[in-house]
């Protein structure tokens, strides 16, 4: 039955879906595992990089990036879509700040993106994104906020969320520990608990993810692979300590 209602994205099925949003979304749940925190000072972004061949350049795919010297995102889903949206948002963050002499908020630039994603579903000859972003910043006030915008052009502000692939199974690691989270928010924390979510799902190394670290007035820092080696090995450490424990509490 989906053959008579996908063919366009402005035609409803019965049941009140536009199909083509839906395979949008499915697009996102197959893309790279993308991690996003947020502490009190600091905004922590995680990505999963699938391609883990030698003679790949790693400059050349980079998935987290600056939208303007404080706004950082990072994605999951298709990455020809993201360079549109990418070099979209950063051209309105520009003209912004010459407009108004001051820089773009974070909300204002998460909303123009999920603007440009709505537009995208409501018009004939068009396809929506298929891309799910996580972005972080900073307001004037020094004040970190992460947001999150999906295919449909939905919009929603978190203190910390996964997409991706292993989204889900990320999700439930982050609500498991939110109140950790929010108690312990210093940087090496964060950072850590962005590894283990990448983790939750995957089986990677330190060659296969990226983390990124976004302060206040900062430019944005990338989290060497050294530490990221010494975070992952802590962590295998600490996931076999607690299988361990739980087996030994089954056989009691």
């Amino acid at each position: 039955m989906a053959d008579r209602y996908d063919r366009a994205v402005t035609i409803y099925s019965p049941d009140g879906h536009l199909l083509q949003v839906e395979y949008a979304q499915e697009a996102v749940r197959r893309g790279s595992t993308a991690v996003g925190l947020r502490t009190n000072d600091c905004i922590v972004v995680g990505v999963e990089k699938r391609c883990s061949n030698p003679l790949f350049e790693e400059r050349s795919m980079r998935k987290i990036c600056m939208l303007d010297e404080h706004v950082v995102m990072t994605f999951a889903g298709l990455t020809a879509d993201a360079r549109v949206l990418i070099s979209r948002a950063q051209a309105e963050a520009q003209s912004y700040r010459l407009n108004f002499e001051r820089p773009v908020t974070v909300e204002y630039i998460t909303r123009f993106m999920a603007q440009m994603k709505q537009n995208y579903t409501q018009s004939n000859g068009r396809r929506p994104f298929g891309l799910s972003c996580l972005m972080g910043g900073f307001d004037g006030d020094g004040k970190p906020r992460l947001f999150q915008t999906e295919p449909s052009g939905i919009y929603y502000e978190w203190s910390g969320n996964s997409t991706g692939r292993a989204g889900h199974t990320a999700r439930e690691y982050l609500e498991k520990h939110a109140g950790e989270l929010v108690d312990s928010m210093d940087e090496g924390t964060a950072v850590k608990h962005v590894v283990r979510t990448l983790l939750s799902g995957t089986t990677l190394n330190e060659h296969q993810l990226d983390v990124a670290v976004l302060r206040f007035n900062q430019p944005l820092r990338m989290i060497e692979r050294p530490v990221l080696e010494d975070h992952i090995e802590a962590i295998r450490r600490e996931i076999d300590a607690e299988l361990k424990a739980r087996q030994l509490a089954n056989k009691l």
